[in-house]
């Protein structure tokens, strides 16, 4: 990935991604995606004819993503509370030219219900805040305490909205901190969703894991399917294949 500073009232980079073929805006000192961001578009198994919606999208990488890639043929939804990060998002489906394909919505999804008609999606994704108020330093800058301490959301916020959007057998997919995995899984069962697949994601392969990625499937059964470990970064220090892939077209 390439960044290049881009001349605005609060300054902004271009990051590539793809070669070039995809290039995101983002605050330079405000909210950035991570990897986080990449491991929910790529690891997150999506049909041609699934209809999408992003709860908490950012400067609406996700979605660009999953356009790029074609992952579905539907039209994409993206929601996001901050304005300015929805305005951001919206400038890169714009300069992107998704205009077509993606939606971007400034609203916030507790109140999902005002904005969509319920079941009129078939997979939600998330990455949602995790860090509880009061558990380490809130981030000045509004838009990075926003995205990691629940101060405008929790992950069982995402769970509620999902349950409304997703008719019976749709899914929910999030990328969460390994140790409040336990709070990812009570969320989940509380809001009648079933644990269906779970990859545990390592920053090494002699590391301990830092990462969860679960897909959840509403009215699903009790089977629950542990994926082989995903490594972000090899014994050499460079990505993994699999990491590689990830940003590969």
């Amino acid at each position: 990935m390439t960044s290049k500073t881009l001349k605005e009232k609060r300054p902004q980079t271009g990051d590539a991604l793809f070669g070039g073929r995809l290039v995101v805006c983002q605050e330079q000192k405000g909210y950035r995606f991570s990897l986080d961001a990449v491991l929910l578009a790529g690891l997150t198994r999506i049909g041609k004819k699934d209809r999408v919606i992003e709860l908490g999208t950012g400067c609406g990488v996700i979605p660009l993503v999953l356009a790029y890639r074609a992952s579905t043929e539907r039209k994409i939804a993206g929601v996001e509370i901050q304005p300015e990060l929805a305005e951001l998002a919206r400038k890169n489906v714009n300069e992107n030219n998704f205009g077509g394909r993606i939606e971007i919505y400034r609203m916030d999804f507790r109140e999902i219900s005002s904005g969509f008609e319920a079941g009129s999606f078939d997979l939600a994704l998330s990455n949602p805040p995790y860090r509880k108020p009061g558990t380490g330093r809130i981030n000045l800058d509004r838009q990075k305490a926003v995205a990691r301490h629940e101060l405008t959301a929790t992950v069982a916020d995402v769970f509620d909205a999902a349950r409304y959007l997703l008719g019976v057998g749709g899914r929910v997919a999030l990328v969460y901190p390994v140790t409040r995995l336990a709070n990812l899984l009570r969320s989940a069962l509380d809001h009648g969703f079933s644990p269906k697949r779970l990859t545990i994601v390592y920053p090494y392969p002699r590391g301990s894991s830092r990462l969860v990625h679960l897909e959840c499937r509403k009215g699903g059964g009790e089977e629950l399917k542990v994926e082989q470990p995903f490594y972000i970064y090899g014994e050499n220090g460079n990505y993994s294949d699999a990491m590689q892939e990830l940003y590969n077209d």
